[in-house]
């Protein structure tokens, strides 16, 4: 009878400390369901991720096929401060982890202790035949474990599991979105060459021009009006020329800083060449969430703010510490190392506090505020990443629909510069009909070398917002991971 009370007891206490363990525990983790619709305006069905794809492509600047730009994009992986940084607080949440990971393992230490003391003689219960002086030689080895009953340890790793996680999806961001930022500057850029170049062939022409009414003026043809006219025309396109090469310049040592460098002395040689424009095909928002290193990073924050409810929680309950000590003890060093110096103790204690002012629950309060925050802030990133795709599909849209209209403009206006000079010349025409002529050419020109340059800032932007890409692989990046 007293054997099987003995049991039931046993099992009574082993089924109590489970339930106060499941007390202490963590809530389940549940990432929140995200509204999101069933199609994207224009664009096939959204797919979530289902963590089986590929790692994000590292190099999906090259759809551009610009070898200048891929030289600038591998000198920022090395050279960028920013990036820098972000590798190096990666690197710190990893140390942090390591740090909580400790708890899981005893703690061992030594001591040694050799001291001369001297007591007084007035010391309570001091016996007669104690000596004033004496010396005490200690050397010990002592260990200690914490019996994680309610899971705080374990909820603590995971919390900083989840951080250098985290972490290191702050580093892919980072990276994402400095090279779009680069790709961005270069394509304005090579835009600004080719504007310039239009603007040098713009002056000379106009230089021409200006020449001839000249003659034409010494000639008796023209009158002052005309020369006046194309002396101005001449003016304005050597002050817009001078502009572009400024902003050139300017966008020279944007990309200078991007990649690590000084300004000073960094230099890319000028090119009239377009880059090319990405295909971009239908199902792009279904790798949305596979692909954003934000959204990643984002969910790991959830995660880890979920377990740090259950390291709240466990404040609780008792920390139960298993610890030990063994050691020589004794008043001389010559004889210390004997069998009767020696000492040990072994044995398990208890800590709970019991009142607090109410200091434990305001950390569960705190830690479930910052799950929410997390919550709220994951939500935010997933509605963001759906506009900013829709962003640039609608972009990239409008643009081409622009860069067709434009080109068709310019190609008309040409013709009426050419036409509007050779009357001008047989005398059918004003020179006003000229400047009209030549003032609307170079403005349609210059406009449609800058819709090409926003198309390609577009597709920069819809790369960006699709987390590198829309290759085949795939990075779960919106995927719960492994707690």
């Amino acid at each position: 009878m007293a054997k099987s009370l003995g049991r039931h007891r046993h099992g009574l206490v082993a089924g109590l400390v489970l339930a106060l363990a499941g007390c202490a525990s963590a809530p389940d983790y549940h990432p929140p369901q995200v509204s999101l619709p069933a199609n994207f305006a224009g664009t096939g069905p959204w797919v979530p991720a289902d963590g089986s794809a590929a790692a994000t492509p590292t190099d999906w600047w090259t759809v551009f096929g610009d070898p200048v730009l891929d030289g600038l994009e591998q000198q920022l992986n090395t050279g960028n401060p920013s990036l820098a940084a972000a590798v190096a607080r990666h690197d710190k949440a990893a140390a942090l982890l390591r740090q909580a990971r400790a708890d899981l393992f005893p703690q061992l230490g030594t001591s040694a202790n050799l001291t001369q003391n001297r007591q007084s003689n007035d010391r309570p219960l001091r016996g007669a035949t104690q000596p004033d002086y004496y010396g005490s030689q200690t050397v010990g080895l002592n260990g200690s474990y914490e019996a994680d009953l309610w899971g705080r340890v374990r909820a603590n790793v995971a919390a900083g599991r989840a951080d250098a996680q985290a972490a290191a999806d702050d580093v892919a961001d980072t990276r994402l979105q400095l090279q779009a930022e680069l790709a961005e500057g270069y394509a304005v850029l090579r835009g600004q060459d080719r504007i310039i170049a239009l603007l040098d062939a713009t002056v000379q022409a106009y230089a021409q021009a200006d020449h001839m009414t000249g003659r034409r003026f010494a000639g008796g043809i023209a009158n002052a009006m005309e020369t006046g006219q194309s002396a101005t025309q001449l003016a304005e396109a050597q002050a817009a020329l001078a502009d572009a090469r400024n902003a050139r310049a300017l966008a020279e040592h944007a990309l200078a800083t991007l990649v690590g460098a000084p300004a000073t002395g960094f230099t890319i040689a000028p090119a009239d060449r377009t880059l090319a424009l990405p295909q971009v095909p239908v199902g792009v928002p279904s790798t949305l969430l596979q692909r954003r290193p934000d959204i990643a990073a984002a969910e790991r924050r959830m995660y880890a703010a979920n377990r740090r409810i259950g390291v709240a929680r466990a404040a609780f309950f008792p920390s139960l510490l298993l610890g030990g000590q063994v050691g020589l003890q004794d008043t001389a060093l010559s004889d210390l190392i004997a069998a009767p110096n020696t000492f040990w103790s072994i044995g398990p204690s208890a800590v709970l506090t019991l009142f607090d002012g109410g200091r434990r629950h305001a950390r569960v309060m705190q830690a479930r505020a910052e799950w929410d925050a997390a919550t709220a802030d994951y939500r935010g990133r997933v509605l963001s990443a759906v506009q900013n795709v829709e962003d640039g599909l609608s972009r990239l849209h409008h643009l081409g629909d622009e860069a067709a209209a434009e080109s068709h403009a310019a190609e008309q206006a040409g013709n009426v510069e050419t036409l509007a000079m050779r009357r001008y010349e047989r005398g059918a025409v004003s020179y006003l009909d000229v400047v009209t002529a030549q003032t609307t050419a170079l403005r349609t020109r210059q406009k449609a070398i800058e819709v090409d340059t926003q198309r390609l800032q577009a597709a920069v932007r819809l790369l960006r917002a699709t987390g590198g890409g829309w290759q085949d692989g795939r990075a779960a990046a919106g995927a719960p991971k492994a707690g």
